[in-house]
């Protein structure tokens, strides 16, 4: 996949809107700059994420950003998205390139090298690997350093995206790692200004990894 999509890579987190609707707080992070957007909703079961998938995804058409569902190969393959993301949990990737085919984007979570060799072995296009920092939003994260990053994607050939308490004041310490980018949700939806935040961090990753 092209690497420059993950360049800022935004996940929705409801608990953040802060009086604003969905598609308020999604629109303006399309107008930040944001290059991909993944629809997280622990909460919802399958018809409400197909809603809200289906709100979501004409925002996201207009400005060209991959809409990526988190967790559910089925929601994906109903509303069309562009793909999936697949926690260690989440059921496999072979299984959800079947459903999908094979121009959908299905991104893995990975903690370690091992998850990592793992699913570019079934065919991912993209890791998510964190957690980078102490998150507020996930409480039982292990820590990835620095270190581990640079072995990560020193020994894959697909795209690592960073995520885990990633914000403007410390995505700094993640140049160098080989990184295609930050994967962000406080960072962005638990802000005041979510298209300026957006603007923002798009800018620093450009200016550690690009």
């Amino acid at each position: 996949m092209n690497k420059e999509k993950l360049q800022l890579y935004a996940i929705t987190d409801w608990r953040y809107l802060n009086g604003r609707s969905k598609t308020e707080a999604v629109l303006e992070a399309c107008k930040g700059g944001i290059t991909m957007l993944q629809l997280r909703d622990k909460e919802a079961g399958e018809d409400e994420l197909i809603s809200e998938a289906l709100l979501l995804k004409p925002i996201c058409e207009k400005y060209g950003i991959p809409l990526i569902i988190n967790d559910n190969p089925h929601v994906a393959y109903k509303v069309k998205a562009d793909g999936v993301h697949l926690g260690q949990k989440d059921g496999s990737i072979k299984d959800a390139r079947r459903l999908l085919g094979t121009e959908a984007i299905i991104g893995a979570t990975a903690h370690n090298l091992t998850e990592a060799l793992r699913a570019e072995e079934d065919v991912a296009d993209y890791l998510g690997v964190g957690a980078a920092f102490p998150s507020i939003t996930k409480s039982d994260t292990v820590p990835v350093t620095t270190e581990m990053y640079k072995e990560i994607t020193g020994c894959v050939n697909i795209p690592v995206v960073a995520i885990g308490g990633i914000g403007v004041n410390n995505i700094n310490e993640l140049s160098g790692t080989g990184v295609a980018g930050i994967a962000v949700i406080s960072a962005i939806f638990n802000s005041d200004n979510i298209s300026e935040s957006a603007k923002k961090l798009l800018d620093l990753s450009q200016k550690y990894f690009y």
